[in-house]
């Protein structure tokens, strides 16, 4: 019987677009995979949302903020907007396609260990509310660590500090490598690849959980957000799950979610696919980071890590951002139970001033009575929305309520971090306000 629905939803398919191109989307079965479709297909007003995108990221082009762009949003799971800007570099050789790869950087947290998490969650293999060091052993030996939740860490709630910069350990005060903890060849002590030709001591993530379980935690419980656990969650999931993480991750969700691209270390991959470059950096690899992960903590993990470390193509991260928005489900699969998602992506701690989810990023609390100056994300953003950006200048964003997907991919460090006018000009959120204003003129037009 499914299948004779699906052919029949094929067929009605194909013929809908045969006789007319199709003025009202197609609404696809609850859970659905997401589909092709078009800004005239909802009614929206195109040249507007054209001209109103190409204006901000051509501006955005032109004062440094990124050298190129690409824009992708989904309605209902309907794909109605890709579109691509701008070139890799500044030289204007290689153009920026629908396909390429970019490095994630901090959305990694909510596509890597977060779907675990959250999957360990839901089999009873972990608890937020019990102490984070049932289990992480070692911190039941540090009395600032032992008694705080899993729920605290992952709505930055916990007073863990903010970042630890391992690469200072790993370097002689001329720049130059300490030879115990990186090497240019590798040996079977060396094997842990973090650049082309940088290989890191295969226990020097031992050294990272060491410094990080005797960090400083702050007295007081306020929102303070800090990507050290995420460090440690890798290693936690292969614990629990008896396999690496970055295997656990491939077979329980991006292979069966048809996630192409989607995983760490792309360099070693033979993807056809172009990789989008980072920056052009003078302080490790002292070269161009082109297919190996940006953020060096990720790096010295051997480049698979919770922080960082994920690379993808908009479609791939359409997929999984869809999957979220219709409660795990996706192309008839339940990937995490609804109410895991509902309660990941709630705000939890709202009384003390803090927007987060578990792990998930969150509006501003009262969003929507903001300007976009002063909002955090667009404020037409609802409240049961979420999502995160990442450092490298990319941005996702899930809203259930308006069934929307927003991605936004850029190389903001090319050539060099210092590059901040993707925030100075707000860039995201503005990409992001049009969509909502298109939807909203076209209500106004039907009544």
């Amino acid at each position: 019987m499914r299948n004779y629905l699906f052919i029949l939803f094929g067929l009605f398919y194909a013929v809908g677009f045969a006789q007319i191109e199709r003025t009202t989307p197609l609404l696809l079965p609850a859970g659905s995979s997401l589909q092709e479709s078009s800004l005239k297909a909802y009614a929206l007003d195109s040249a507007f949302v054209y001209h109103k995108v190409d204006s901000i990221i051509t501006n955005g082009i032109k004062n440094n903020a990124f050298p190129g762009a690409q824009v992708l949003v989904a309605k209902e799971g309907n794909i109605i907007f890709h579109h691509t800007y701008g070139f890799h570099t500044y030289d204007s050789i290689q153009p920026v396609a629908l396909d390429d790869i970019y490095d994630l950087a901090s959305v990694t947290k909510i596509l890597g260990p977060l779907p675990a998490i959250m999957k360990l969650v839901d089999e009873g293999k972990l608890d937020l509310d019990e102490p984070f060091s049932t289990y992480w052993k070692p911190w039941k030996r540090h009395k600032d660590k032992r008694n705080i939740t899993l729920r605290e860490i992952l709505a930055h709630q916990a007073g863990l500090a903010p970042y630890i910069v391992f690469l200072s350990k790993t370097l002689k005060n001329n720049g130059r490598f300490k030879n115990r903890f990186l090497r240019n060849k590798a040996n079977r002590h060396f094997s842990n690849r973090a650049f082309k030709d940088i290989y890191v001591k295969n226990r020097f993530n031992r050294k990272m959980y060491r410094i990080i379980n005797r960090s400083e935690v702050a007295a007081d419980k306020k929102y303070k957000y800090s990507g050290l656990s995420f460090l440690i969650f890798p290693e936690l999931i292969a614990q629990l799950t008896g396999m690496p993480y970055e295997q656990y991750l491939e077979e329980q969700f991006y292979k069966p979610l048809g996630m192409k691209t989607f995983g760490f270390l792309p360099s070693t991959k033979n993807f056809s696919n172009n990789i989008v470059p980072t920056e052009i950096d003078t302080l490790y690899r002292h070269t161009l980071t082109q297919g190996w992960v940006h953020d060096e903590n990720a790096s010295l993990l051997g480049g698979i890590s919770g922080n960082a470390g994920l690379f993808g193509t908009a479609q791939d991260l359409a997929i999984i951002m869809q999957m979220y928005v219709q409660g795990g489900l996706f192309n008839g699969k339940q990937y995490l139970s609804k109410n895991i998602v509902q309660e990941f992506t709630s705000v939890q701690y709202p009384a003390n001033d803090n927007r987060r989810g578990l792990g998930f990023d969150k509006p501003y609390l009262k969003n929507d009575q903001f300007i976009l100056a002063n909002a955090y994300p667009a404020p037409e953003v609802s409240a049961t929305s979420f999502g995160h950006s990442g450092f490298t200048g990319t941005f996702v964003w899930a809203d259930p309520k308006h069934q929307l997907v927003y991605i936004f991919l850029s190389n903001r460090v090319f050539p060099t971090r210092e590059n901040r006018n993707i925030y100075d000009l707000n860039i995201r959120p503005a990409i992001q306000q049009i969509f909502y204003s298109a939807f909203d003129r076209s209500k106004q037009h039907d009544h």
